[in-house]
């Protein structure tokens, strides 16, 4: 029997993206970010969900090395990987599909070595997805353990003041 699993599915531009359900604790309205100075481009600052500080990774920035016009289709889709939760920001995020691993596809680009979090395309009724790794993703992004400190400097921060 072949494996299927759970997608979001989100956009950036115009094309569409799959990130396994399995990391996503929650999608969220994209709303006022607190900047935080000096942090790489794709940071659009930091947001509190459900009392924790999640930095806000504009993920078009990642991708298409623009920043993300914010509208009212924009979400943040929060993931936990190992090291933190993290939010991207995406154009729209409002599709959970199942994919097949028989959908699936291995493409030349994959291999890359700036884009290895992209796992693989989907092919689904005419429509291409690409599919994220976000741990890959994540531990691939530029400055990201200068923001893991951040965060666990203010969670401390936080702890100690009792709040």
């Amino acid at each position: 029997m072949e494996i299927q699993d759970k997608y979001m599915i989100f956009k950036v531009r115009d094309e569409e993206y799959g990130i396994s359900i399995r990391s996503v604790s929650s999608i969220e309205k994209a709303e006022k970010m607190n900047p935080i100075p000096k942090l790489p481009d794709f940071v659009r600052g930091v947001v509190k969900v459900r009392d924790e500080l999640v930095p806000v990774i504009d993920i078009e920035a990642v991708f298409y090395q623009t920043q993300l016009e914010l509208a009212d289709s924009a979400r943040l889709i929060v993931l936990q990987t190992p090291a933190l939760f993290v939010g991207l920001l995406v154009k729209e995020a409002n599709d959970i599909l199942e994919i097949r691993d028989g959908a699936k596809k291995q493409v030349g680009l994959i291999g890359y070595e700036r884009t290895k979090y992209f796992s693989s395309v989907a092919n689904l009724d005419g429509r291409l997805i690409t599919l994220v790794d976000p741990d890959i993703l994540i531990a691939s992004l530029e400055g990201i353990k200068d923001i893991i400190a951040y965060i666990n400097g203010e969670r401390t921060k936080r702890t100690a003041l009792g709040s």
